[in-house]
């Protein structure tokens, strides 16, 4: 049986994937056949400074070779250094270290609820448009009721409002409320960056209710916005954030982290995990703050994303079925009013790898130190196609 085959027998239908991936590097990827993409997903923004970078490839390798697992019951070094990074990089706040967004967001949600429960304040106030996971909570706090098709009843103390309405959510603040959730960027809601005034109005109402302000940053953690973390883009400071995705640049961790006026919330006994903060986990997120330090990756998130959104707004002009062009760093939406199938498929054939997002959007999710050949090579490519879908 070929791979293809075996993956049709043996695996569980719940992707379809028609691409067969043995290789990548920098901003490329090789197919079975040996044909070269130039790579604008980087995982769903998880290779954030590329494909096999040598410095986290050797990291990994080398803490393979001398420990990988312990369990949380005992201390290794990694995890208390890599938390040291996400603190000075963030808010000064301590983190617990889990496997994924799904579980971070997951620990974001207990923590809420834990915090709120001796004032009897359970009820979280969410997005409509939101995605926070695909666990039973993470899928009640998102604000997308077709991922949730199937799989009720719903988990209860969710209730959803428009995007940027801030006078919504003051009619849903409540004594049972905890929290309000909220991505800075909506990501799998079409790429949509939220107006400072906003951000800075949640962050207020928190203050004024005295309830937790609590930021998803699983898509925009790590420099995909041109900062460190989405919300520095807003002049704010949440109370708790979830990370994930470009931690590990491929190896699987994720991590919440509270504002140290709250660490006394969970105690031992009240969340856990068996693989969060491994030291093989953790070595590869040292290693991709090594690279950020090294190689100025956020100056070139925003030079880059400036350069991608000038020739995506002259597409705009140029073309009429492109309805809106939106973005934060290097997370790029293009709203299409014609199938994004047909845009994908085309990109595919010409060896650009793209996403979607929302109804209609074409995603660009490039990897944060992409050059500037790479990114010239994208938009040349992005535009024979909107030419030819133009023509057809």
């Amino acid at each position: 049986m070929t791979i293809r085959e075996k993956y049709e027998e043996y695996i569980l239908g719940t992707y379809k994937p028609s691409i067969l991936f043995e290789k990548g590097e920098g901003s490329y990827l090789w197919d079975e056949t040996g044909k070269k993409y130039l790579d604008c997903s980087s995982g769903i923004s998880v290779c954030n400074v590329g494909h096999a970078h040598p410095v986290v490839a050797k990291a990994i390798a080398d803490q393979a070779n001398q420990l990988l697992h312990v369990s949380n019951i005992f201390m290794t070094a990694n995890a208390p250094l890599l938390a040291e990074k996400i603190s000075k990089a963030s808010f000064g706040g301590k983190v617990f270290f889990a496997n994924s967004g799904a579980e971070a967001n997951e620990g974001m949600i207990k923590f809420a609820r834990k915090w709120g429960s001796e004032k009897e304040r359970h009820e979280i106030i969410c997005m409509e448009d939101s995605f926070h996971g695909r666990t039973l909570a993470a899928l009640a706090a998102t604000g997308r009721a077709q991922y949730r098709v199937g799989f009720g009843p719903d988990l209860q103390g969710f209730h959803h409002v428009p995007y940027g309405d801030i006078e919504a959510i003051k009619e849903k603040v409540t004594d049972k409320t905890a929290a309000i959730m909220l991505e800075t960027v909506l990501g799998e809601g079409g790429v949509k960056p939220a107006e400072p005034a906003f951000i800075k109005a949640v962050r207020e109402l928190c203050d004024q209710e005295g309830i937790l302000m609590m930021c998803d940053e699983v898509q925009t953690g790590l420099g995909r916005t041109g900062k460190m973390f989405g919300y520095q883009n807003f002049g704010v400071e949440p109370d708790v954030m979830s990370m994930a995705k470009a931690l590990g640049n491929g190896m699987p961790i994720g991590a919440f982290e509270v504002q140290k006026q709250y660490e006394g919330i969970l105690v031992p006994g009240t969340h856990a995990t068996t693989f969060g903060g491994t030291p093989l986990a953790c070595a590869a997120g040292l290693a991709v703050f090594d690279v950020f330090e090294q190689e100025n990756v956020l100056e070139n998130c925003q030079k880059q994303g400036a350069k991608f959104m000038q020739a995506f707004n002259e597409m705009k002009d140029q073309y009429d079925f492109i309805s809106d062009v939106r973005g934060l760093g290097l997370m790029i939406g293009i709203d299409v009013e014609i199938p994004t199938a047909d845009v994908l498929a085309k990109a595919t054939d010409k060896g650009l790898v793209l996403l979607t997002a929302g109804t209609k959007t074409v995603r660009l999710l490039p990897m944060l130190n992409i050059t500037d050949a790479e990114v010239d090579q994208a938009i040349q490519i992005i535009s024979e196609i909107f030419q030819e879908l133009n023509h057809g």
